[in-house]
């Protein structure tokens, strides 16, 4: 099977676990992987024969943004749902970093993926 991937869709949120994420945020950056049949994009170079990823960078970015989850999983699994709703997308996979979350003496970021297909969703 064929993918697309988009990288470094950046976007502030309020998802975590400690009462200042909610409250003042922080930001998220997301990559994807999107499988799908690439074979006739790549015959006919027409957009309506592949899918158009920037329905994927504006979903992730409204969810990011308006979404207010306790766990990152639960919003890589949010994201991963609303995207599978196309169904020229076979499979997904989700990897949402939580940049600098506000861990004392902690400077590094959180990464989940997830990775999930039409008969596996959550």
């Amino acid at each position: 099977m064929d993918t697309i991937e988009v990288t470094g869709i950046r976007a502030y949120g309020y998802t975590g676990a400690l009462p200042e994420e909610n409250v003042l945020g922080q930001w998220f950056e997301v990559n994807l992987t999107l499988w799908c049949d690439l074979i006739a994009a790549g015959k006919s170079d027409r957009l309506t024969d592949t899918y158009d990823y920037r329905s994927a960078i504006q979903t992730v970015q409204t969810l990011v943004k308006t979404s207010r989850f306790v766990l990152i999983e639960k919003l890589a699994a949010a994201i991963a749902d609303a995207l599978l709703e196309d169904p020229i997308l076979d499979q997904v996979e989700v990897r949402l970093t939580k940049v600098s979350p506000p861990i004392p003496d902690f400077s590094g970021s959180v990464v989940v993926t997830i990775r999930r297909d039409r008969h596996r969703c959550s």
